[in-house]
């Protein structure tokens, strides 16, 4: 029984992690796409062109011999499909084209603070004293991080770092009001109608702000585009999913502290971004306040 277990446990920790790596991997592909003279709208038109057809068997798939929506909830999806996927995606792309890949993933990587801030405000919910210090190192971390690139880029640095983090909190919102919608609709089938009224919404505003012929890319940039849908987009929502249905939300999270190193990893590598010491640092720290935070949740709030 032990042995099963440990081997389901391992399979969710490699789920985990490499669902992780891969979520990671989208900032490098959306670099390489931006080198091809691409812009933010076109490129995020074309990851959820791509994306659409898996997300819709997705919805489909999770809905069969399911009741169907109230109008309630299909506006609940469609608002959690603007804040969680359109507009959280779109900052994101747009706040790439301005910092390092390495800087965004740090950014993106303190959302659980933010949601406990969202707690905070909306429902009077208590912070435990460790959660504040590991939110306290965390935000440092990516200010040492933020300070240096400030400094080699200027303004351009403060612009991406604002959007970067604008979406960090439009995702957030997403997570602090989808509670309730997952328990009645399921974790799946929410994510495949939010993300398919993203996708939609994101083909409508290449179709406005965009005449047609900006669809002409480089091939590359549509090659990259089918890979951020597939490997980037879809296949990590399944992979954490599987994941946390055999060792947990709380260890697939743990699990997910791969992703800042592996997108440093993969921004030097593949980009060719400088890896130095203060980078070193700030990702130290964000990671570190993470885990102090993370162990926080698990113990009771102070009286």
């Amino acid at each position: 029984m032990s042995a099963v277990h440990g081997r389901a446990l391992w399979h969710g920790l490699a789920l985990a992690t490499i669902g992780s790596v891969a979520f990671s991997a989208k900032a490098i592909i959306i670099k390489l796409a931006y080198r091809h003279g691409v812009d933010a709208v076109t490129l995020i038109m074309y990851r959820m062109l791509f994306a659409l057809p898996i997300f819709a068997l997705m919805a489909w798939w999770a809905s069969r011999g399911k009741p169907p929506l109230t109008r309630r909830d299909w506006w609940s999806v469609v608002g959690l499909g603007f804040s969680g996927y359109y507009l959280a995606s779109f900052l994101d792309f747009a706040g790439l084209s301005y910092i390092s890949a390495s800087l965004e993933r740090l950014i993106l990587y303190l959302n659980p603070t933010l949601v406990l801030l969202w707690g905070l405000v909306l429902y009077k919910r208590r912070i435990h004293p460790l959660q504040m210090v590991g939110m306290a190192v965390s935000y440092l971390g990516v200010l040492v991080v933020f300070g240096h690139e400030l400094g080699i880029q200027g303004t351009d640095a403060a612009l991406g770092a604002l959007l970067v983090f604008l979406s960090a909190v439009t995702y957030s919102v997403y997570l602090i009001f989808s509670g309730e919608l997952v328990q009645r609709l399921g974790s799946l089938r929410l994510v495949g109608l939010a993300t398919g009224v993203a996708c939609l919404l994101c083909l409508a505003q290449f179709l406005v702000l965009r005449p047609l012929s900006a669809a002409l890319v480089a091939p590359e940039v549509l090659w990259l585009s089918l890979l951020n849908a597939t490997l980037c987009t879809a296949m990590p929502v399944l992979l954490v999913m599987m994941a946390i249905e055999r060792i947990g939300a709380g260890m697939a999270a743990q699990a997910g502290m791969v992703g800042p190193m592996s997108t440093i990893l993969m921004g030097v590598l593949v980009l060719g971004e400088p890896f130095t010491a203060w980078i070193a640092a700030g990702t130290a720290l964000v990671i570190a306040g993470i885990y102090i935070f993370s162990r926080a949740v698990r113990q009771p709030a102070a009286a």
